[in-house]
């Protein structure tokens, strides 16, 4: 029997999560040490986020964070997962993009997405409002023709002529945008397992050739835990599922706590809920179960990629788990030649 994770690449998106106790100028630091580490490793890809205003997570400009990171290695494909569009102007993007990929030829990857901020005063402090999201096709064609020949006179110089490969940040209706785009899609199964694998079949389906992507490329975006035992790998799940409830009852994403923190955390029938829906997802265990989950999502969705995403209190545990992980997959058997 052969695996299919042999032809698949696995990378990692961080975002910079903070731990009780500690600064968010500590967690960035750790973020790049993390890069190093998955470069050793042998990962493809190590992409970083955009936060704003988020007590629990540093990553507040992510092409800034790009750069560190890229500066620290010197092979890793660096990228955003994502840069939010509708906080930026385009030729900004495009300028920031272009500056990385001329310092860093050859590593740079421009990951988009179209969240606003989390709050109105966010949003407002950011310069804009949920319908900025509204008009994402049109910043995004605004943004891609500047790495072309420049739009209504303005250039996007260094970017302009420079090819730095983009892809689309989407949930299941988001797919759709890939499509028509022609860029490869990253996505999450928020809206559903379901609606997730029938997303990526219309976006294969509908997938529009451009300068951007000759064929479809999907990048699916999973959290995966491995440890010594079921047990241990669980509760390494419980801080960001903890941090989750938290969030969505105060409207504030705290820094992590410890796994025994949580569990004598009095939580109200509400925050159970949503506690118990965040475990919910994420494979974990073992290598031996870890391994054939994977398989299986790779079966399902067809994936080119795996985006590897953890969040844990135990920032050791959390790097032994991904090099636990690659090098489970680099011992699966291997495909045979047909």
């Amino acid at each position: 029997m052969t695996s299919p994770l042999q032809a698949v690449r696995f990378s990692i998106l961080d975002r910079s999560r903070t731990r009780a106790g500690q600064s968010h100028p500590e967690a960035l630091r750790e973020t790049v040490e993390f890069a190093r580490l998955a470069e050793e490793w042998g990962y493809h890809r190590f992409w970083v986020s955009e936060h704003h205003s988020v007590p629990g997570v540093a990553g507040s400009a992510p092409t800034v964070l790009a750069a560190a990171v890229a500066g620290a290695t010197a092979r890793i494909r660096v990228g955003t997962g994502g840069v939010m569009l509708p906080n930026h102007q385009p030729l900004v993007v495009a300028e920031q993009f272009g500056v990385l990929e001329s310092v860093y030829p050859g590593r740079i990857d421009m990951g988009l997405g179209r969240s606003v901020g989390f709050t109105d005063g966010v949003r407002r402090a950011l310069g804009h409002g949920k319908q900025d999201a509204d008009d994402f096709d049109e910043r995004l064609t605004e943004l891609l023709e500047y790495f072309e020949s420049g739009r209504y006179g303005v250039h996007a110089w260094p970017g302009e002529g420079l090819r730095v490969p983009a892809f689309l940040l989407a949930t299941a209706s988001g797919a759709d945008r890939a499509a028509r785009f022609g860029l490869p899609l990253v996505i999450a199964g928020i809206s559903g397992e379901d609606a997730m694998v029938a997303a990526i079949a219309r976006y294969r389906n509908d997938f529009r050739p451009s300068a951007w992507g000759v064929e479809p490329y999907v990048m699916v975006s999973a959290s995966a835990v491995i440890a010594d035992s079921p047990e241990a790998a669980h509760r390494l799940l419980l801080p960001e599922a903890w941090a989750a409830a938290y969030s969505r009852t105060r409207g504030e994403f705290p820094p992590l706590i410890a796994p025994e923190q949580v569990e004598r955390e009095p939580m109200t029938e509400r925050q159970r809920k949503i506690f118990e829906e965040s475990l919910r997802g994420h494979i974990h265990g073992t290598e031996e179960t870890v391994l054939p989950a994977l398989e299986d999502l790779v079966a399902r969705t067809g994936a080119d990629e795996i985006l590897v995403h953890t969040s844990t209190y135990d920032r050791a545990a959390k790097l032994e788990s991904h090099r636990r992980l690659l090098t489970a997959v680099r011992r699966a058997p291997r495909r045979l030649p047909v």
